[in-house]
């Protein structure tokens, strides 16, 4: 077992392929070791094991005849706690959804569920999804594979924890600002951003519906890919023959170094040594715009998050974190009319970036401008909880504001990935970027 939780899904997958692994020893074995971690609790909401145990004979009986559904048939994996399973407590780790049940599972799950993935459960999470520190006071508050007392990002914060700690193969958790890339480089796991209405968010908990993405959390870009084509509905990216020579990326030097702390920054200067040694040619590029739109961001997510919450917050405030419960009232303080302005603006913006980025392969920041902070401080001091927070969510959110797809990689070094922006619904051709990237890397 000790083995089976270090691999990376597709090499699992290519094991239950030959017959090497069992995929209901495998399910079971995983579902063993987070009934005996000393972090299970704190990583899981709950787990589903009548219905994974299941999966998982079913995916056995197709191995045996040589029926597999995808290359990831049998393999198990965890889900943010927004997606929902029918009959299965969803509640996006807030207390205001407290033992709500869907009838039906969310439609990427259900499209996992056909290509033969195993469910193990449900991961923690922020409170509907509106922080990038997974700090969690009313559920719980998952790990930091480095220090189990650091912030663990968020908000898709168990579901890093559950790879990075063994817990689960690969994730699916959800990115609105970040809420993929940022647990993902604190855990030292590749996160994929997809883009927007990409992937199907029917039967996921909302917090932004213009902004919120489906994505992946896992060990390598090969699980990443497979895990998209898996949700999308289609044979995966050839990943074979990749390499950065003669590719073409720029170093966003507008807003993405503000306050960045010193480790970050070295581990992204590694990173684009890395690249430039494996032949890519880099270029630093200024773009206003992203100034202009990270401006905007206050009226395009306030609204939004409280335009769409409202109501149920304000029938039980009390029962929220209450740095969060700040946060979503920012959303009161514009008006309709300043909302449909900035998207006006924002889509002026987009079309900017777009045609500045138009020459390059794709565009380089570090994921995160700062490394995990500590939970107690976080707690103990509002003032440093807001502007981590808004740090913490700064880069990432470039790539939500300009609608991109972004990919994000360990570094190397600790708690700290670099990202690749593509452009919109170019998840397949990043894929295949984010290989030799990585191999650069490795």
């Amino acid at each position: 077992m000790g083995e089976w939780q270090k691999m990376t899904a597709a090499d699992l997958g290519r094991g239950i392929g030959t017959g090497e692994i069992d995929p209901v020893a495998l399910t079971q074995a995983f579902l063993d070791a987070i009934d005996g971690h000393e972090y299970g609790d704190r990583i899981y909401a709950r787990l589903t094991p009548d219905r994974a145990l299941a999966e998982a004979k079913a995916a056995q009986e197709r191995a045996r005849l040589k029926l597999r559904r995808s290359p990831l048939d049998g393999v198990p994996i965890s889900w943010k706690d927004l997606f929902d399973t029918a009959g299965v407590v969803t509640e996006a780790g807030s207390k205001l959804l407290a033992n709500r049940t869907p009838e039906s599972d969310a439609e990427v799950l259900t499209q996992a569920t056909h290509q033969g993935l195993v469910c193990l459960g449900k991961t923690h999470m922020s409170e509907l999804a509106f922080s990038g520190l997974g700090l969690n006071p009313k559920t719980a508050t998952s790990p930091n594979i480095h220090n189990a007392d650091n912030a663990p990002g968020g908000s898709s914060s168990g579901a890093a924890a559950s790879v990075a700690f063994g817990l689960a193969p690969a994730a699916i958790g959800s990115d609105t600002g970040g809420s993929v890339r940022v647990p993902a480089a604190w855990n030292d796991l590749v996160g994929l951003k997809t883009t927007s209405g990409v992937l199907s968010l029917k039967g996921a908990v909302p917090l932004a519906a213009r902004f919120d993405t489906v994505g992946p959390l896992c060990r390598s870009v090969e699980d990443a890919a497979l895990l998209f084509a898996v949700m999308k509905g289609e044979a995966p990216v050839d990943l074979t023959a990749t390499s950065l020579r003669g590719r073409r990326f720029a170093v966003l030097t507008t807003s993405a170094f503000d306050d960045i702390r010193d480790t970050p920054k070295a581990a992204f200067e590694h990173a684009v040594s890395r690249f430039k040694d494996a032949g890519a040619e880099i270029v630093e590029i200024a773009i206003p715009e992203v100034a202009q739109a990270m401006a905007l961001t206050p009226i395009l997510y306030g609204c939004e998050t409280y335009g769409t919450w409202k109501d149920v917050i304000e029938a039980n405030p009390d029962v929220m974190f209450s740095e969060i419960l700040t946060r979503f009232r920012t959303g009161k303080d514009f008006s309709g009319a300043d909302y449909v302005a900035a998207w006006q603006k924002l889509d002026a913006f987009r079309a900017a970036y777009l045609e500045a980025t138009a020459s390059f392969d794709a565009v380089l920041c570090a994921t995160s401008p700062i490394t995990p902070p500590s939970v107690d401080r976080l707690m103990t001091d509002s003032d440093y909880y807001v502007t981590e927070n808004l740090l913490t969510l700064r880069n990432t959110r470039i790539g939500n504001l300009m609608g991109l797809s972004v990919l994000t990689l360990p570094t190397g070094i600790a708690a700290c990935g670099v990202s690749l922006m593509a452009n919109p619904c170019a998840e397949r051709q990043l894929l295949r970027l984010g290989v030799a990237a990585e191999q650069a890397l490795a």
